[in-house]
């Protein structure tokens, strides 16, 4: 049994399948692909066989965080290592899907990166979106100790919820940085409490911190991950500006050194 797990980033995908090992009665053998992945040539199929082997001796649940990284598209009449590389990963996971009798789940921001062949063997195909008000106002209870969080009269978690569209990871993070912020305030401990001001600024400060780690080549509003090919195209043409600003660059310094030259033979 497949599953896929698509959604953005703090929708809660890992914890789902937490959720599911934990319901099963399972351990949950997590696969990162910055562990599976070798340097050399060939030991990167060898992880990934690995790893279904050590599920299937555990009883394990198989998840494989960041999947779109493992399990991309296969590349089509390319010699490159690196891409027969990939291409053999692919073919080896697809091959201990279909011998594998056990659970695996696949966790991924960029579905559409996914090789096609998956569609066929992953049985199920869960999309994972952002919360909306009520969840929201839930997962912000949630992330607080019921006794033991000193919280001041005003806090509002619908309000807080209706105020700030955010995911669930993104919440967690705004409650550990109110709790920090009202920490931090001058005065005894024990009257020290997390008041509205203090998760208003700590959300604004998440929404912030997204804001500029989105700050890159990658961001326009035309592309998305759903549009791989208009991302390729951008990126080339930034790339042909690049080009063409340095040869332009070159040719001054060469033109530059050109004039140098007849200077010194004319004196």
């Amino acid at each position: 049994m497949a599953f896929n797990f698509a959604g953005p980033p703090g929708t809660g995908k890992t914890i789902c399948a937490e959720a599911i090992a934990h319901e099963l009665g399972m351990n949950l053998l997590v696969v990162d692909y910055a562990e599976a992945e070798s340097m050399w040539l060939g030991e990167t199929p060898k992880n990934i066989v690995a790893a279904f082997r050590s599920a299937a001796a555990q009883n394990a649940v198989l998840f494989f965080d960041e999947a779109d990284a493992i399990a991309m598209r296969r590349s089509v009449g390319s010699n490159l290592p690196q891409d027969r590389e990939s291409n053999l990963i692919v073919n080896v996971i697809l091959r201990e899907l279909e011998a594998f009798n056990g659970i695996v789940i696949f966790a991924t921001n960029l579905a559409a990166n996914f090789d096609r062949a998956f569609e066929r063997r992953i049985r199920s195909h869960v999309l994972f979106e952002m919360p909306g008000v009520e969840e929201r106002a839930r997962i912000w209870q949630l992330q607080i100790h019921p006794h033991k969080t000193p919280l001041a009269p005003d806090v509002d978690f619908h309000e807080l919820a209706r105020r700030h569209a955010m995911s669930g990871g993104d919440i967690k993070n705004a409650v550990i940085k109110a709790a920090a912020a009202a920490a931090a305030e001058p005065g005894p401990d024990h009257g020290k409490v997390i008041a509205r001001h203090h998760f208003d600024g700590a959300a604004q400060d998440v929404v912030k911190a997204k804001t500029v780690m989105r700050q890159s080549l990658f961001e326009d509003a035309a592309v998305s991950p759903a549009n791989p090919v208009h991302l390729w195209q951008t990126l080339e043409a930034r790339s042909r500006t690049t080009m063409l600003f340095t040869l332009a660059l070159a040719g001054g310094a060469f033109v530059t050194a050109l004039v140098a030259i007849a200077l010194v033979v004319m004196r």
